[in-house]
């Protein structure tokens, strides 16, 4: 099956207060349905003391860094600083509390995606997962040069271990290059320019730097279809191609927790009262 673009956008920005500096949403939040796995993607522009000690229950997220260094600590003991091209996996499962931060005097340029987990996995215990760029499986086709960090697509096996079943792959072509991205036919796909020019599908669906589309899927496809995705660059691009196999449950958001019923909402912001998340982060 041949993916062709269902919807497509360019995204807006607002300029914030201090320490933040500019935020855009490229999935905005709310429309469970039509991105389901998938919750929300965040674009944003930020200085040291923007995402300090915070907490998350009953969804996981997944950090690309675009520009500067971000650094991670959380109440389990794990600290890392992540680069341009890295990504990171948070599993937030039963109660995560991290903070995410700018290094000294940086401004950190990420994207931020929010998974949904199914229920019966909302309670597993939290856990991280750092890809370093040089990590990601590289492979060159048809002129492209892509880096595979997680799932079956491209033909390989990308590296992060996610406890539901996506992919992420990023997308470099030169101008006048024609590369076919093969993705899980059953999963729920969108994409975003990085730079570049480029025409999508069988259609030809022109998208440019700061744009996003969703893709055609078919929902009642076996795990193992595949599909494919044409991608012609008119001038030398950078996609970011993100797919995953839609979880089809109820779902309850407000601030940092992510349930099925408003009831376990409010359990996770008691439990985060009464010191059930663990201790304060130490920054």
């Amino acid at each position: 099956m041949k993916r062709e673009v269902e919807k497509k956008w360019y995204v807006k920005y607002d300029e914030m207060e201090f320490p933040a500096v500019q935020k855009g949403m490229i999935l905005e939040p709310g429309r469970w349905q039509e991105f389901d796995p998938f919750l929300l993607m965040a674009e944003d522009w930020f200085k040291r003391g923007t995402f300090s000690d915070h907490p998350h229950r009953g969804f996981q997220t997944l950090t690309y860094v675009i520009d500067g260094r971000l650094e991670h600590i959380d109440n389990r003991g794990g600290h890392g600083i992540l680069e341009s091209g890295d990504i990171q996996y948070m599993n937030a499962g039963s109660g995560a509390r991290h903070a995410e931060e700018a290094v000294d005097e940086d401004i950190a340029h990420t994207l931020q995606l929010w998974i949904n987990l199914p229920k019966e996995k909302k309670g597993l215990t939290p856990c991280y997962q750092d890809v370093r760029k040089e990590d990601a499986v590289k492979v060159s086709k048809d002129g492209a040069d892509v880096l595979v960090y997680a799932g079956q697509t491209a033909g390989v096996q990308g590296p992060l271990q996610s406890e539901v079943a996506i992919t992420l792959a990023e997308i470099k072509l030169e101008p006048g290059n024609t590369y076919t991205h093969n993705l899980p036919l059953n999963h729920n796909a969108f994409l975003y320019i990085l730079s570049g020019d480029v025409d999508l599908g069988e259609e030809e669906e022109n998208l440019k730097k700061t744009g996003a589309a969703t893709l055609t899927f078919d929902e009642s496809a076996e795990a193992e279809d595949e599909s494919e995705l044409i991608i012609k660059a008119n001038s030398r691009s950078r996609v970011l191609i993100y797919s995953g196999e839609p979880i089809r449950e109820e779902v309850v958001a407000h601030g940092p927790f992510v349930m099925n019923t408003m009831g376990e909402v409010k359990k996770a912001f008691l439990d985060f009262q009464r010191g059930e998340f663990g201790p304060d982060v130490k920054s």
